[in-house]
């Protein structure tokens, strides 16, 4: 959210200016992406739809204990849900606005982690047996671990860009250039 407010021009125009100079297939996929985020704003509109009419239906009209174990695993069960097809819409507007590749392994990893998540909570541990649980458990583990090794290689490509730009904008005329002569320098006075 902290770079909406740094936007100047609509995202929108970048896509037409673009399009003109588009290959056949780099059209084609942000045909494919528009008409798949149209799709999946509608499965998050329905998400919604079933989580309000889940909530008006359990905790006002039956009146059933939020903390009840099936009343707490149906409700997050379908706000995991949600929040699962909004992390996939805010993938595919990222791909619409020419932001990111289609293919991003993070966004994918973390989805799955939201999947397995929601699964967790949803699991009903008197029907499922411990070999799944033990599976499931190995599956947050490793994409926990995928996560996480994705995360430091981006803070390290972020940290090395950073450092970059810093020896780009300062050359070594420009700082000795600025710096006053010390002490322990002759100056040309001298």
């Amino acid at each position: 959210m902290w770079h909406i407010h740094q936007r100047h021009t609509p995202r929108q125009s970048d896509l037409r200016r673009y399009w003109k100079v588009m290959s056949l297939s780099e059209r084609f996929e942000q045909v494919i992406a528009a008409v798949l985020g149209v799709i999946i704003a509608v499965v998050i509109l329905l998400a919604l739809w079933e989580l309000i009419r889940l909530v008006i239906d359990t905790l006002l009209l039956q009146h059933q204990n939020v903390l009840a174990h099936s009343v707490f695993q149906k409700l997050f069960g379908s706000i995991l849900t949600l929040l699962i097809a909004m992390e996939f819409q805010h993938s595919i507007i990222k791909v619409i606005e020419r932001r990111e590749h289609i293919i991003q392994t993070k966004i994918v990893v973390l989805i799955a982690l939201l999947a397995l998540a929601r699964k967790f909570i949803i699991l009903d541990t008197n029907s499922t047996s411990p070999t799944m649980i033990l599976a499931l458990s190995f599956g947050v583990l490793v994409l926990g671990s995928v996560y996480w090794l994705i995360e430091q290689r981006d803070a390290t490509r972020r940290h090395q860009e950073a450092d970059s730009k810093v020896i780009r904008t300062e050359s070594p005329s420009e700082s000795r250039a600025g710096e006053s002569p010390s002490v322990g320098h002759r100056s040309d006075s001298d």
